[in-house]
C-alpha cells in the first residue's frame, strides 16, 4: 500500500474515531475507546477495507500519533480532537510551558481577534509547543499564521491545560488577551 492510500486511510480512522462513528455503526465508550473488530465489520459494511496489520500500520507509522491501541490489542481510539459528545477523554491536568504556539489560517485572524480561541466543535482548542509544528497545522487551513499563547500565565490564573498521549496540549478556550501574532 502507497503513502497516499495509507494516509486516505488514517483519515478514515480519524473521521470515524473523532467524528462520526455511527456512520459505521460503531460505539465508541466514553474514554473514545471501540473494538477493533467492530471497526474493522463496521468499515466493510461502507466498502472500506481495513484489516487488523493495516491499522496497527496506520498507528505505528503516524507521525502525529493520533491513535492509541489498548495493551490488549484489542481497542483503539484518536487521542484527541473529538466533536462526538459520547466521549469524554479524561486528560492529565498538567502545568504547561511559558509559551504554547495555535498554527491558524490567516482568514480566521479577524474572528480570533474578536473572540480569541475557542473549541468549536472539538471539545477543546489544541496547542502546539513547537512553531513548526503550529505552521504545519496552519497550512492545512491555507495561508498559515502562527499564534503565541501565554500558557503559563493563563494557567496562573486559573485555566486548565492537559496534554494528550501525543503531546498535542488541550484547553478548554484561549481569550484573545493571551494571544499575540508571531
Amino acid at each position: 500500500m502507497n503513502n497516499k492510500q495509507l494516509n486516505e486511510k488514517s483519515k478514515f480512522l480519524s473521521y470515524i474515531l473523532r467524528h462520526e462513528p455511527q456512520s459505521i455503526g460503531l460505539q465508541l465508550d466514553t474514554e473514545g475507546w471501540a473494538e477493533i473488530d467492530s471497526l474493522i465489520a463496521g468499515a466493510a459494511k461502507e466498502g472500506r477495507i481495513l484489516d487488523r496489520e493495516l491499522i496497527m500500520s496506520i498507528v505505528s507509522t503516524s507521525d502525529k500519533k493520533r491513535f492509541s491501541i489498548s495493551n490488549d490489542a484489542k481497542y483503539i481510539r484518536a487521542v484527541q480532537g473529538h466533536s462526538t459528545e459520547s466521549v469524554d477523554l479524561q486528560h492529565i491536568r498538567k502545568e504547561p510551558p511559558k509559551f504554547l504556539y495555535h498554527g491558524t489560517a490567516t482568514r480566521f485572524l479577524e474572528s480570533i481577534e474578536q473572540q480569541g480561541l475557542i473549541a468549536g466543535s472539538r471539545h477543546h482548542v489544541h496547542l502546539s509547543q513547537d512553531m513548526a509544528t503550529a505552521v504545519a497545522v496552519g497550512q492545512r487551513y491555507g495561508k498559515p499564521k502562527v499564534l503565541k499563547i501565554e500558557a503559563l500565565r493563563m494557567h496562573q490564573q486559573g485555566f486548565k491545560f492537559f496534554q494528550a498521549e501525543n503531546n498535542v496540549w488541550l484547553t478548554d478556550n484561549v481569550p484573545n488577551v493571551f494571544i499575540h501574532q508571531e
